[in-house]
């Protein structure tokens, strides 16, 4: 019988259990074809906002009465020849809404929420709750009073609403089962690819070829190195190779190489010996030797200085490196995945990189696409950031569902992006914060700097030619030009002095180039 427990992470159960929650204080549960509750058997306990749920769930007793209401769901549901969603009155006389979930002819659970009154009990029928619950949780009147006052009520309507809300929920489950079934794959998240890496998003041709590439790089153990912009999730690949491949139960390590200075990365990655430099009170083991067995992503290597890059060459030869300040070498197995935003190729060739070293880390090559280059995925990637954004637990505790408005889209879709993934995030981080309880962000929302795109055609223009290097070598040379200060303009509020400061050119100069380019905002 498959496990029900995988689909309570699709979408449209989340959104289910997030409606619930903040209409009616309930919560949503999936139960197994024996009538266990899932969470449950998970150890978690999840009580609607109902003092009496709250007290039987909590005592030995109370809790067993609570399961065998559930089992008697269960009956109920399976004999009915119907298959529709059942209203159940507990052991305490509150509603239980289920809606079962069959598998072809079986069936597999149900989908269903508890604690709350459609009916408002008489004078003997409180007295009768009042009683039931002393059994197990001996409790004052007054206390009782004061939960039964809060005891979530649902008028006729408000119950057809929830009934819909759990039967569509089951059938969704059944929708979605039946769909991965044929295709016999497993059902994780409404938004689940069709590739083993769920947690990179995008099904642009070249998400594509990068998705069949990694899949052939994940069985290896060989070096990789990684080369994209910076923000285009090159830590998130190193995670997918190491994790879906031959050493995901041993140690991934992570550093940045640039940031430390020389002596701080060197101590970091190889470790040093007591009294090897002042304050190193103690044998310290190094990031190498942490990984050993496992992987160890070097981001940015290129920043990597020459002394350095020979204690990592050998590394990758022989294996081995000597801790600073300590005579005895120390032999690892680590699998080393590289990341650069730079051009190593180039840095080759102006030796500011060793070419022995390049050809090292250089075995297997992933290159990944910038934002602007698969701009067909941003709406499934802004659709991935409000969910995770929105979603406080993981249980989906104070999520909203706000959705980012056609206009919002079209003009986030005519900017550069030139911090791809992690700037959009961010906006889409940002847009959630300010869109408060707005159930739709409009464009109005969005940063200046994409809004100017929107309303200044010069910078639209700049941006796209820029991908396209072709033409003559002053064409090209200016298309860069304009593209670099483009994007410093917007990066920079259009502050001019600022800009030139950074270029190493004179504020007049700038202005002279903004002219000549027109990128004036004005325009």
């Amino acid at each position: 019988m498959s496990d029900l427990r995988q689909y309570r992470k699709l979408h449209s159960i989340r959104m289910i259990s997030h409606l619930i929650r903040k209409w009616w204080n309930l919560e949503l549960a999936f139960a197994d074809d024996k009538g266990y509750t899932l969470d449950h058997l998970d150890g978690k306990i999840f009580p609607s906002k109902n003092e009496m749920c709250s007290k039987a769930l909590f005592t030995k007793e109370g809790f067993r009465r609570c399961n065998d209401s559930i089992k008697v769901v269960r009956d109920r549901l399976r004999s009915s020849r119907k298959r529709t969603l059942l209203v159940h009155q507990c052991h305490l006389g509150f509603d239980v809404v289920a809606s079962p979930i069959y598998f072809g002819d079986t069936m597999a659970g149900f989908l269903f929420t508890g604690g709350a009154y459609h009916e408002e009990p008489n004078v003997t029928g409180r007295n009768d709750l009042f009683r039931k619950v002393r059994e197990f949780a001996p409790t004052d009147a007054e206390t009782l009073n004061t939960a039964f006052k809060a005891v979530p009520r649902l008028s006729a309507r408000e119950l057809e609403h929830l009934s819909a809300l759990i039967e569509y929920g089951a059938q969704e489950v059944m929708r979605y089962h039946a769909e991965h079934q044929s295709s016999g794959t497993s059902a994780k998240s409404s938004d689940q690819p069709r590739h083993k890496f769920a947690e990179i998003i995008g099904d642009a041709p070249a998400m594509a070829d990068l998705f069949r590439l990694l899949e052939k790089i994940v069985r290896s153990e060989s070096t990789v190195l990684i080369h994209g912009e910076s923000g285009t999730g090159k830590e998130l690949i190193a995670r997918a190779i190491h994790f879906q491949g031959p050493r995901a139960k041993k140690p991934f390590v992570v550093q940045n190489c640039s940031a430390f200075n020389d002596n701080l990365l060197e101590s970091a990655l190889f470790g040093h010996a007591r009294g090897a430099f002042t304050g190193a009170v103690k044998d310290q083991k190094g990031l190498f030797e942490i990984a050993d067995g496992g992987s160890f992503f070097l981001d940015e290597i290129g920043d990597m200085s020459a002394a350095l890059q020979v204690k990592l060459l050998r590394v990758l030869q022989e294996g081995t490196f000597t801790p600073v300040g300590a005579t005895k070498p120390v032999n690892v197995d680590v699998r080393i995945i590289a990341a650069s935003h730079k051009d190593l190729t180039k840095m080759v060739e102006r030796r500011e990189f060793r070419e022995d070293l390049y050809y090292r880390v250089n075995v297997l090559k992933v290159s990944l696409p910038p934002l602007r280059e698969r701009i067909d995925d941003l709406p499934m990637l802004v659709s991935h950031f409000l969910k995770k954004h929105n979603l406080a637990s993981e249980d989906g505790q104070g999520m909203r569902s706000p959705r980012v408005s056609e206009a919002a889209l079209a003009g986030m879709r005519n900017y550069h992006w030139p911090g791809n993934i992690r700037e959009l995030e961010n906006e889409i981080e940002r847009l959630i914060v300010l869109g408060g309880d707005d159930p739709e962000i409009g464009p109005h929302l969005l940063s200046q700097r994409i809004r100017n795109v929107a309303t200044n055609p010069a910078v639209a223009k700049v941006a796209t030619r820029s991908t396209e290097r072709t033409g003559t070598l002053r064409e090209v040379v200016e298309s860069v030009e304009a593209e670099v200060i483009a994007q410093g303009l917007i990066r920079t509020h259009w502050n001019k002095s600022q800009l030139a400061k950074e270029l190493g050119i004179s504020r007049s100069n700038l202005i002279q180039k903004c002219n000549y380019y027109g990128l004036d905002k004005k325009d």
